[in-house]
């Protein structure tokens, strides 16, 4: 069997942007906003406090994150 040589190459998963713009200066947050980022095949969410959640492959475990999160404990 011939090894496969024809793969096309992508970026490493660190090379894909982080959901907040770096630059962005801080602040302080009245509550928690929170939404989903997709990276790649994964979808995680985040808040502006800067919390971010596991990486997942289903959306919905990856908004219930999120409804956690931002839910008061």
């Amino acid at each position: 069997m011939d090894p496969h040589t024809k793969a096309t190459q992508i970026a490493p998963f660190t090379a894909v942007p982080d959901p907040r713009h770096p630059a962005e200066p801080a602040r302080t947050p009245t509550g928690h906003t929170t939404s989903t980022a997709e990276r790649g095949s994964f979808c995680l969410a985040v808040c502006s406090c800067g919390w971010t959640g596991p990486a997942r492959r289903s959306r919905d475990l990856a908004r219930k994150d999120a409804t956690r999160h931002a839910s008061p404990a």
